[in-house]
Protein backbone atom coordinates (compact mmCIF):
# COMPACT_ATOMS: atom_id res chain seq x y z
CA UNK A 1 0.00 0.00 0.00
CA UNK A 2 1.14 3.52 -0.85
CA UNK A 3 1.93 6.04 1.23
CA UNK A 4 -0.63 8.36 -0.10
CA UNK A 5 -3.10 5.64 0.31
CA UNK A 6 -1.99 4.99 3.45
CA UNK A 7 -2.49 8.95 4.61
CA UNK A 8 -5.66 9.57 2.63
CA UNK A 9 -6.71 6.54 4.81
CA UNK A 10 -5.70 7.82 8.09
CA UNK A 11 -7.58 10.94 7.02
CA UNK A 12 -10.82 9.47 6.87
CA UNK A 13 -10.55 7.16 9.82
CA UNK A 14 -9.73 10.49 11.84
CA UNK A 15 -12.13 12.31 10.08
CA UNK A 16 -15.15 9.55 11.08
CA UNK A 17 -14.05 9.51 14.66
CA UNK A 18 -14.37 13.11 14.94
CA UNK A 19 -18.18 12.94 13.07
CA UNK A 20 -18.85 9.94 15.60
CA UNK A 21 -17.91 12.00 18.61
CA UNK A 22 -20.63 14.55 17.33
CA UNK A 23 -23.08 12.37 17.17
CA UNK A 24 -22.63 11.18 20.56
CA UNK A 25 -22.30 14.34 21.82
CA UNK A 26 -26.01 15.00 22.42
CA UNK A 27 -26.69 11.61 24.06
CA UNK A 28 -23.38 11.90 26.25
CA UNK A 29 -24.83 16.05 27.03
CA UNK A 30 -28.31 14.56 27.87
CA UNK A 31 -27.21 12.11 30.31
CA UNK A 32 -24.88 14.32 32.41
CA UNK A 33 -27.59 17.12 32.45
CA UNK A 34 -30.18 14.26 33.51
CA UNK A 35 -27.70 13.52 36.29
CA UNK A 36 -27.06 16.74 37.40
CA UNK A 37 -30.54 17.91 37.24
CA UNK A 38 -31.12 14.37 39.44
CA UNK A 39 -29.02 14.76 41.73
CA UNK A 40 -29.17 18.07 42.72
CA UNK A 41 -32.82 19.08 41.85
CA UNK A 42 -33.99 16.12 43.20
CA UNK A 43 -32.18 13.36 46.06
CA UNK A 44 -30.86 10.35 44.51
CA UNK A 45 -33.68 8.32 45.52
CA UNK A 46 -36.44 10.55 43.66
CA UNK A 47 -34.37 10.38 41.02
CA UNK A 48 -34.31 6.94 40.71
CA UNK A 49 -38.43 6.34 41.57
CA UNK A 50 -38.82 9.21 38.59
CA UNK A 51 -36.69 6.82 36.51
CA UNK A 52 -38.61 3.62 37.22
CA UNK A 53 -41.76 5.27 36.42
CA UNK A 54 -40.47 6.13 32.70
CA UNK A 55 -39.40 2.69 32.54
CA UNK A 56 -42.64 1.07 33.53
CA UNK A 57 -45.19 3.53 31.78
CA UNK A 58 -47.19 1.75 29.29
CA UNK A 59 -46.13 4.36 26.85
CA UNK A 60 -48.79 4.65 24.25
CA UNK A 61 -49.13 7.84 22.43
CA UNK A 62 -49.22 10.12 23.66
CA UNK A 63 -46.94 9.96 27.10
CA UNK A 64 -44.85 12.87 27.98
CA UNK A 65 -41.68 11.14 30.36
CA UNK A 66 -41.32 14.46 31.36
CA UNK A 67 -44.68 14.00 32.68
CA UNK A 68 -44.56 11.16 33.62
CA UNK A 69 -40.87 11.30 35.19
CA UNK A 70 -39.78 14.63 35.72
CA UNK A 71 -36.46 16.73 33.74
CA UNK A 72 -33.80 14.78 35.25
CA UNK A 73 -35.35 11.18 34.33
CA UNK A 74 -36.58 12.22 31.08
CA UNK A 75 -32.90 13.89 29.88
CA UNK A 76 -30.98 10.80 31.22
CA UNK A 77 -33.57 8.12 29.53
CA UNK A 78 -33.00 9.94 26.19
CA UNK A 79 -29.83 10.25 26.53
CA UNK A 80 -28.87 6.40 27.30
CA UNK A 81 -31.08 5.54 24.44
CA UNK A 82 -29.08 7.64 22.21
CA UNK A 83 -26.22 6.39 23.42
CA UNK A 84 -27.26 2.61 22.87
CA UNK A 85 -27.76 3.55 19.09
CA UNK A 86 -24.54 5.21 18.95
CA UNK A 87 -22.76 1.80 20.92
CA UNK A 88 -24.49 -0.14 18.21
CA UNK A 89 -22.90 1.92 15.51
CA UNK A 90 -19.39 1.78 17.05
CA UNK A 91 -19.70 -2.28 17.39
CA UNK A 92 -21.12 -2.84 13.64
CA UNK A 93 -18.35 -0.48 12.39
CA UNK A 94 -21.06 1.96 10.94
CA UNK A 95 -20.02 5.37 9.78
CA UNK A 96 -22.44 8.11 11.00
CA UNK A 97 -23.76 9.46 7.78
CA UNK A 98 -27.07 10.92 7.29
CA UNK A 99 -29.39 8.13 7.33
CA UNK A 100 -27.87 6.55 11.02
CA UNK A 101 -27.83 10.50 12.33
CA UNK A 102 -31.67 10.94 11.84
CA UNK A 103 -31.99 7.52 13.49
CA UNK A 104 -29.83 8.10 16.64
CA UNK A 105 -31.86 11.53 16.41
CA UNK A 106 -35.30 10.58 16.04
CA UNK A 107 -34.57 7.94 18.95
CA UNK A 108 -33.40 10.12 21.41
CA UNK A 109 -36.09 12.57 20.54
CA UNK A 110 -38.50 9.55 21.16
CA UNK A 111 -37.31 8.56 23.97
CA UNK A 112 -39.42 11.74 25.52
CA UNK A 113 -42.41 9.99 24.63
CA UNK A 114 -42.45 6.30 24.01
CA UNK A 115 -38.71 4.88 24.01
CA UNK A 116 -36.67 3.97 27.11
CA UNK A 117 -34.10 1.57 28.11
CA UNK A 118 -36.71 -1.22 28.52
CA UNK A 119 -38.81 -1.13 25.86
CA UNK A 120 -36.59 -1.01 22.78
CA UNK A 121 -34.16 -4.36 23.21
CA UNK A 122 -36.85 -6.27 21.85
CA UNK A 123 -37.36 -4.55 18.63
CA UNK A 124 -33.22 -4.94 18.53
CA UNK A 125 -33.43 -8.60 19.22
CA UNK A 126 -35.78 -9.19 16.50
CA UNK A 127 -34.08 -7.17 13.68
CA UNK A 128 -30.72 -9.19 14.81
CA UNK A 129 -32.34 -12.77 14.69
CA UNK A 130 -33.92 -11.93 10.75
CA UNK A 131 -30.61 -11.04 9.93
CA UNK A 132 -29.20 -14.15 11.54
CA UNK A 133 -32.00 -16.41 9.61
CA UNK A 134 -31.05 -14.39 6.50
CA UNK A 135 -27.56 -14.98 6.94
CA UNK A 136 -26.84 -11.64 6.27
CA UNK A 137 -24.50 -8.93 7.99
CA UNK A 138 -26.54 -7.40 10.99
CA UNK A 139 -24.94 -4.21 10.23
CA UNK A 140 -27.49 -4.31 7.03
CA UNK A 141 -30.20 -3.78 9.17
CA UNK A 142 -29.02 -1.99 11.57
CA UNK A 143 -31.27 1.29 10.19
CA UNK A 144 -34.21 -0.58 10.36
CA UNK A 145 -33.61 -1.38 13.69
CA UNK A 146 -32.88 1.44 15.12
CA UNK A 147 -36.02 3.15 13.43
CA UNK A 148 -37.80 0.33 14.08
CA UNK A 149 -37.78 1.18 17.68
CA UNK A 150 -41.15 3.02 16.42
CA UNK A 151 -42.94 0.05 18.30
CA UNK A 152 -41.06 -0.01 21.29
CA UNK A 153 -44.56 0.97 22.93
CA UNK A 154 -46.03 -2.57 22.48
CA UNK A 155 -43.41 -3.85 24.70
CA UNK A 156 -44.19 -1.40 27.32
CA UNK A 157 -47.85 -1.80 26.76
CA UNK A 158 -48.76 -5.55 27.65
CA UNK A 159 -46.26 -5.77 29.93
CA UNK A 160 -47.82 -2.78 32.29
CA UNK A 161 -50.59 -1.11 30.61
CA UNK A 162 -52.50 -4.47 30.16
CA UNK A 163 -54.90 -6.50 32.62
CA UNK A 164 -51.81 -9.41 32.50
CA UNK A 165 -49.44 -9.17 35.89
CA UNK A 166 -46.82 -8.48 35.26
CA UNK A 167 -45.08 -11.73 35.96
CA UNK A 168 -46.87 -12.88 32.82
CA UNK A 169 -47.15 -9.85 30.69
CA UNK A 170 -43.13 -9.44 30.71
CA UNK A 171 -42.17 -12.27 28.57
CA UNK A 172 -45.29 -12.00 26.55
CA UNK A 173 -44.28 -7.90 25.46
CA UNK A 174 -40.83 -8.90 24.84
CA UNK A 175 -42.09 -12.18 22.32
CA UNK A 176 -44.19 -9.60 20.39
CA UNK A 177 -41.60 -7.14 20.74
CA UNK A 178 -39.11 -9.73 19.12
CA UNK A 179 -41.87 -11.05 16.81
CA UNK A 180 -42.55 -7.42 15.46
CA UNK A 181 -38.62 -6.27 14.88
CA UNK A 182 -38.63 -9.73 13.44
CA UNK A 183 -41.02 -8.96 10.63
CA UNK A 184 -39.93 -5.38 10.34
CA UNK A 185 -36.65 -5.60 7.81
CA UNK A 186 -38.57 -7.34 4.64
CA UNK A 187 -41.85 -5.10 5.36
CA UNK A 188 -39.92 -1.86 5.30
CA UNK A 189 -38.26 -2.70 1.96
CA UNK A 190 -41.86 -3.79 0.16
CA UNK A 191 -43.61 -0.61 2.10
CA UNK A 192 -41.11 1.84 0.68
CA UNK A 193 -42.63 0.58 -2.85
CA UNK A 194 -46.53 1.69 -1.30
CA UNK A 195 -45.49 5.68 -1.44
CA UNK A 196 -42.42 5.61 -3.79
CA UNK A 197 -39.95 6.85 -1.62
CA UNK A 198 -41.96 10.23 -1.19
CA UNK A 199 -42.57 9.51 2.53
CA UNK A 200 -39.22 10.06 4.62
CA UNK A 201 -40.42 8.02 7.65
CA UNK A 202 -41.15 5.01 5.71
CA UNK A 203 -40.42 2.95 8.71
CA UNK A 204 -43.16 4.88 10.67
CA UNK A 205 -45.73 3.84 7.56
CA UNK A 206 -44.36 -0.16 8.21
CA UNK A 207 -44.73 0.37 12.11
CA UNK A 208 -48.28 1.65 11.89
CA UNK A 209 -49.18 -1.69 9.79
CA UNK A 210 -47.56 -3.81 11.75
CA UNK A 211 -48.57 -2.40 15.17
CA UNK A 212 -52.48 -2.03 13.45
CA UNK A 213 -52.22 -6.13 12.60
CA UNK A 214 -51.04 -7.11 16.25
CA UNK A 215 -53.41 -4.54 18.32
CA UNK A 216 -56.44 -6.18 15.98
CA UNK A 217 -55.24 -9.52 17.82
CA UNK A 218 -54.57 -8.53 20.91
CA UNK A 219 -58.42 -6.58 20.80
CA UNK A 220 -59.44 -9.41 20.06
CA UNK A 221 -58.71 -11.02 23.43
CA UNK A 222 -60.19 -8.21 25.09
CA UNK A 223 -57.05 -5.97 25.87
CA UNK A 224 -58.13 -2.42 25.62
CA UNK A 225 -56.28 0.12 24.07
CA UNK A 226 -56.25 3.80 24.06
CA UNK A 227 -54.85 6.66 22.99
CA UNK A 228 -52.99 8.39 25.97
CA UNK A 229 -52.63 12.26 26.67
CA UNK A 230 -50.58 12.63 29.33
CA UNK A 231 -48.56 16.02 28.86
CA UNK A 232 -46.43 18.83 30.85
CA UNK A 233 -45.63 22.58 30.10
CA UNK A 234 -43.38 22.76 33.45
CA UNK A 235 -40.15 22.50 31.62
CA UNK A 236 -40.51 24.39 28.11
CA UNK A 237 -38.95 27.93 28.47
CA UNK A 238 -35.68 26.27 29.84
CA UNK A 239 -35.90 23.44 27.55
CA UNK A 240 -36.15 25.85 24.48
CA UNK A 241 -33.13 27.73 25.89
CA UNK A 242 -31.21 24.57 26.43
CA UNK A 243 -32.45 22.71 22.68
CA UNK A 244 -31.96 26.17 21.17
CA UNK A 245 -28.18 26.60 22.17
CA UNK A 246 -27.61 23.01 20.90
CA UNK A 247 -28.71 23.99 17.26
CA UNK A 248 -26.63 26.51 17.67
CA UNK A 249 -23.20 24.43 18.39
CA UNK A 250 -24.41 22.35 15.43
CA UNK A 251 -23.80 25.35 13.42
CA UNK A 252 -20.89 26.02 15.21
CA UNK A 253 -19.84 23.00 14.70
CA UNK A 254 -20.12 22.61 11.04
CA UNK A 255 -18.62 25.60 10.49
CA UNK A 256 -15.59 24.41 12.23
CA UNK A 257 -15.43 21.40 9.71
CA UNK A 258 -15.33 23.80 6.81
CA UNK A 259 -13.11 26.07 8.23
CA UNK A 260 -10.63 25.12 5.23
CA UNK A 261 -13.13 25.19 2.48
CA UNK A 262 -15.62 27.79 2.78
CA UNK A 263 -16.21 28.11 -1.25
CA UNK A 264 -16.95 23.82 -0.91
CA UNK A 265 -19.61 24.70 2.14
CA UNK A 266 -21.27 26.44 -0.30
CA UNK A 267 -20.89 24.18 -2.85
CA UNK A 268 -22.45 21.39 -0.33
CA UNK A 269 -25.01 23.46 0.96
CA UNK A 270 -26.05 24.19 -2.62
CA UNK A 271 -26.16 20.76 -3.75
CA UNK A 272 -28.54 19.85 -0.05
CA UNK A 273 -31.21 22.36 -1.10
CA UNK A 274 -31.52 20.87 -4.64
CA UNK A 275 -32.20 17.83 -3.95
CA UNK A 276 -36.20 17.12 -3.34
CA UNK A 277 -35.36 14.74 -0.65
CA UNK A 278 -37.30 12.06 -1.70
CA UNK A 279 -35.70 8.33 -0.06
CA UNK A 280 -32.95 8.12 -0.06
CA UNK A 281 -31.40 11.03 -0.06
CA UNK A 282 -27.77 11.50 2.43
CA UNK A 283 -27.29 14.63 2.50
CA UNK A 284 -23.55 13.77 3.89
CA UNK A 285 -22.72 12.07 0.45
CA UNK A 286 -25.18 14.86 -1.65
CA UNK A 287 -22.99 17.67 0.72
CA UNK A 288 -20.77 16.72 2.89
CA UNK A 289 -20.25 16.31 6.34
CA UNK A 290 -20.06 20.30 7.42
CA UNK A 291 -23.03 21.27 5.78
CA UNK A 292 -25.34 18.61 7.03
CA UNK A 293 -24.69 19.98 10.16
CA UNK A 294 -24.86 23.02 9.26
CA UNK A 295 -28.41 22.65 7.94
CA UNK A 296 -29.61 20.46 11.00
CA UNK A 297 -28.42 23.72 13.26
CA UNK A 298 -30.73 25.70 10.88
CA UNK A 299 -33.81 23.43 10.71
CA UNK A 300 -33.52 23.10 14.74
CA UNK A 301 -33.65 26.88 15.01
CA UNK A 302 -36.46 26.84 12.40
CA UNK A 303 -38.29 24.33 14.15
CA UNK A 304 -38.03 25.49 17.63
CA UNK A 305 -39.48 29.16 15.71
CA UNK A 306 -42.02 27.32 14.65
CA UNK A 307 -42.96 26.08 18.29
CA UNK A 308 -42.77 29.29 19.66
CA UNK A 309 -45.02 31.12 16.89
CA UNK A 310 -47.46 28.38 17.21
CA UNK A 311 -47.69 29.14 21.25
CA UNK A 312 -46.35 25.45 21.76
CA UNK A 313 -44.84 24.37 24.42
CA UNK A 314 -41.50 22.09 24.52
CA UNK A 315 -43.24 19.01 25.91
CA UNK A 316 -41.72 15.03 25.24
CA UNK A 317 -43.22 15.62 21.82
CA UNK A 318 -42.84 18.49 20.90
CA UNK A 319 -38.97 18.05 21.67
CA UNK A 320 -39.56 14.66 19.62
CA UNK A 321 -40.95 16.29 16.86
CA UNK A 322 -38.19 19.17 16.45
CA UNK A 323 -35.25 16.61 16.88
CA UNK A 324 -36.63 14.42 14.18
CA UNK A 325 -37.07 17.40 11.93
CA UNK A 326 -33.06 18.03 12.97
CA UNK A 327 -32.03 13.94 12.34
CA UNK A 328 -33.69 14.09 9.36
CA UNK A 329 -32.13 17.57 8.09
CA UNK A 330 -29.04 14.73 7.45
CA UNK A 331 -31.43 13.02 5.15
CA UNK A 332 -33.78 14.29 3.03
CA UNK A 333 -35.16 17.81 4.84
CA UNK A 334 -34.21 21.22 4.71
CA UNK A 335 -35.83 25.01 4.61
CA UNK A 336 -36.85 24.58 0.68
CA UNK A 337 -38.80 21.54 1.07
CA UNK A 338 -40.37 21.79 4.59
CA UNK A 339 -41.90 25.19 5.15
CA UNK A 340 -44.23 24.63 2.61
CA UNK A 341 -45.48 21.28 4.48
CA UNK A 342 -45.60 23.52 7.74
CA UNK A 343 -47.13 26.24 5.64
CA UNK A 344 -50.14 23.92 4.72
CA UNK A 345 -50.94 22.06 7.74
CA UNK A 346 -51.38 25.58 9.57
CA UNK A 347 -53.20 27.14 6.92
CA UNK A 348 -55.69 24.15 7.42
CA UNK A 349 -55.71 24.37 10.97
CA UNK A 350 -57.74 27.19 10.57
CA UNK A 351 -60.41 26.25 8.43
CA UNK A 352 -60.72 22.56 9.30
CA UNK A 353 -62.51 20.86 12.53
CA UNK A 354 -59.68 19.03 14.02
CA UNK A 355 -59.20 17.00 17.25
CA UNK A 356 -56.80 18.53 19.81
CA UNK A 357 -54.84 21.63 21.06
CA UNK A 358 -51.68 23.37 20.30
CA UNK A 359 -49.60 20.75 20.69
CA UNK A 360 -51.37 18.18 18.52
CA UNK A 361 -51.03 21.31 15.38
CA UNK A 362 -47.28 21.84 16.57
CA UNK A 363 -46.61 17.94 16.21
CA UNK A 364 -48.64 17.38 13.50
CA UNK A 365 -46.80 20.17 11.20
CA UNK A 366 -43.11 19.53 12.57
CA UNK A 367 -43.65 15.54 11.94
CA UNK A 368 -45.64 16.48 9.19
CA UNK A 369 -42.14 16.87 7.19
CA UNK A 370 -42.53 13.72 5.98
CA UNK A 371 -43.95 14.67 3.45
CA UNK A 372 -41.19 17.40 2.00
CA UNK A 373 -40.30 15.36 -0.56
CA UNK A 374 -43.83 15.97 -2.23
CA UNK A 375 -42.91 19.70 -1.86
CA UNK A 376 -39.25 19.07 -3.38
CA UNK A 377 -40.02 17.18 -5.96
CA UNK A 378 -43.08 18.75 -7.19
CA UNK A 379 -43.41 22.35 -5.56
CA UNK A 380 -44.46 24.63 -3.05
CA UNK A 381 -47.99 24.89 -3.67
CA UNK A 382 -48.10 20.41 -4.11
CA UNK A 383 -46.03 20.51 -0.46
CA UNK A 384 -49.07 22.79 0.77
CA UNK A 385 -51.46 20.42 -0.13
CA UNK A 386 -50.39 17.70 1.29
CA UNK A 387 -49.69 19.26 4.60
CA UNK A 388 -53.14 20.43 4.03
CA UNK A 389 -54.29 16.81 3.55
CA UNK A 390 -51.89 15.86 6.11
CA UNK A 391 -53.22 17.26 9.21
CA UNK A 392 -56.87 15.41 7.88
CA UNK A 393 -55.44 11.54 7.81
CA UNK A 394 -53.49 11.92 10.80
CA UNK A 395 -56.13 12.80 13.25
CA UNK A 396 -57.82 9.42 11.50
CA UNK A 397 -54.98 6.57 11.58
CA UNK A 398 -53.88 6.23 15.39
CA UNK A 399 -57.16 4.36 16.48
CA UNK A 400 -55.78 1.72 14.39
CA UNK A 401 -52.82 0.36 15.66
CA UNK A 402 -53.67 2.15 19.33
CA UNK A 403 -50.86 4.11 19.78
CA UNK A 404 -48.25 1.88 20.01
CA UNK A 405 -46.54 3.09 16.86
CA UNK A 406 -44.56 5.84 17.61
CA UNK A 407 -44.33 7.28 14.02
CA UNK A 408 -48.26 7.70 14.03
CA UNK A 409 -47.40 10.84 11.46
CA UNK A 410 -45.25 8.31 9.44
CA UNK A 411 -47.84 6.07 8.84
CA UNK A 412 -50.48 8.53 8.26
CA UNK A 413 -48.08 10.40 5.40
CA UNK A 414 -47.07 6.72 3.88
CA UNK A 415 -51.07 7.51 2.75
CA UNK A 416 -51.03 10.98 1.66
CA UNK A 417 -48.23 9.99 -0.34
CA UNK A 418 -49.41 7.04 -1.91
CA UNK A 419 -52.56 9.25 -2.87
CA UNK A 420 -50.86 12.34 -3.84
CA UNK A 421 -47.84 11.46 -5.98
CA UNK A 422 -49.59 9.36 -8.88
CA UNK A 423 -52.62 12.10 -9.14
CA UNK A 424 -50.00 15.05 -9.27
CA UNK A 425 -47.74 12.71 -11.78
CA UNK A 426 -51.29 12.45 -13.81
CA UNK A 427 -51.80 16.22 -13.94
CA UNK A 428 -48.29 16.90 -14.99
CA UNK A 429 -48.34 14.70 -17.96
Amino acid sequence: MSEAHEGRESVHQDSEAVHMAALMALPLLLIASGLVVGLTMESGTEFLGNLKRILTAPSILLTDSLAVGGLGAALFNAGVCGLIGCLIMIALRIEPSGPFIAAIYTVIGFAFFGKNMYNIWPIFIGVMLYARAQRTPVKNYALVALFGTTLAPLVSFVTFGSWLPTALGAPIGILLGIGAGFILPPLASHMLEFHNGYNIYNIGFTGGIIGSFFIAILRSFQFEVELERILTDEFSTGLQVYFGAVFILLIAFGLWLARKDFAGLRTAFKDIHASSGRLVSDFTTIGNHAASFINMGVMGLVATGFVIALGGSFNGPVIGGVLTVVGFAAFGKHLRNCLPVLAGVVIASLFKTWEGETTGLVITGLFGTTLAPIAGHYGVLAGMVAGACHLSVVMNVGVLHGGVNLYNNGFAGGFVAAFLSPIIDAFKR
